[in-house]
């Protein structure tokens, strides 16, 4: 007997529902597994993850505030991976974001400068996202170059720029030698709209990017562009439309989303540019595409769920001394299930006998 991969005559629509439902199922049966390993009770490891966190309104507000980077920075993904382009550098785009952004706060500190600081880091922010999209973007589509290796390739390159920056010509003189600038004014920083916590106005701004994302793709020319790109090119080039525009286009409006996350980020809750503001929100926003099924309402589900992750290894490293690298293996096995049950979509897995392999 052997187990097979057969194909589907079409999709399965109801595995595709139900593919990260199982992903997350099986991520924590391989999580129990590991808290056994390490000698901690699964049941009360699991419960402090993804139960005490939302036990708190303090944690409440810390969730949201994880999650509006990863949802922001996910749902420029998913226009790219809806066009089959395949974007791996946002990482990096949420660094050149922050740094570019925080420009006008590291020149205008303490000169009183006015309420328009923080606007324009915004936008700056965000076209410096998307100038940094758009080197792979260029090199696909003038070179033929693989964007992949290219956007991975320039994460490196973006870290480096910032660590240059806060440890030479911005670093804070009175900071006594700590890689940083100094604290941004309080025009330069994202106004906190709840007491008692760090739930600022750019959570607000996520959503209205999740709302804008979800009627321009079921709504507008444009989301049928990239539905039609990604899933039939060929009857896309017939249709008129430009993969190559579109190349250029996904990859400007995912960076720019990346960098306006990485700037919100360090204007809010860090209010410094300093080495290690993003704890691979980048990368983790891939999963949160995915496990969103590149919807915007699902991926807004899905990074509230990723959040909640990172606040609960952050709770289970204090109270169960857990190492915090485990919410990294957690995301990981997540992302691997997920890739893993999305195939059943396609294809159906079959118990060939020894006479049907042979006929």
């Amino acid at each position: 007997m052997q187990l097979v991969l057969e194909k589907r005559a079409e999709r399965s629509a109801f595995i595709a529902l139900a593919s990260p439902v199982l992903a997350i199922a099986l991520t924590l049966v391989t999580m129990s597994v590991f808290f056994l390993i390490l000698g901690k009770n699964p049941v009360t490891a699991l419960y402090v993850y993804f139960i005490e966190p939302l036990t708190d309104s303090y944690t409440l507000m810390e969730i949201a505030v994880k999650a509006s980077p990863l949802i922001m920075i996910a749902i420029g993904l998913s226009l790219c991976y809806l066009a089959n382009v395949w974007n791996i550098g946002a990482e990096g785009q949420f660094l050149i974001g922050a740094v570019t952004g925080s420009y006008l706060a590291v020149v205008t500190n303490g000169t009183g400068a006015g309420p328009w600081v923080l606007p324009a880091m915004l936008v700056m922010g965000a076209l410096g996202g998307a100038l940094w999209a758009m080197i792979p973007a260029l090199c696909k589509t003038r070179f033929g170059a693989n964007e992949i290796l290219v956007s991975l390739m320039l994460v490196y390159v973006a870290d480096l720029i910032l660590d240059y920056l806060v440890r030479g010509p911005w670093r804070d003189p009175k900071g006594m030698n700590f890689p940083t600038t100094a604290s941004f004014d309080p025009v330069a920083t994202v106004p906190v709209i709840m007491d008692g916590g760090r739930l600022h106005a750019g959570v607000i701004l996520t959503v209205l990017v999740v709302i804008a994302a979800a009627v321009m793709l079921g709504r507008s020319i444009k989301g049928f562009e990239i539905r039609v790109v990604g899933a039939a090119p060929r009857a896309a080039r017939f249709a008129g439309f430009s993969s190559e525009k579109l190349v250029i286009f996904t990859f400007a409006v995912s960076g720019a989303l990346a960098g306006l996350a990485g700037i919100i980020e360090v204007a809010g809750p860090v209010g410094v540019l300093q080495p290690g503001i993003s704890p691979g929100y980048g990368f983790t926003a891939i999963i949160v595409a995915f496990l969103g099924r590149l919807n915007p309402v699902g991926i807004l589900v899905a990074g509230l769920f990723l959040a909640l992750t990172f606040i609960g290894g952050e709770g289970a490293q204090i109270s169960m001394k857990v190492p915090l690298d485990l919410t990294k293996v957690f995301q990981g096995m997540l992302l691997f299930y997920v890739l893993a049950c999305d195939s059943l979509i396609l294809y159906r897995i079959r118990l060939l006998t020894t006479k049907q392999k042979a006929a």
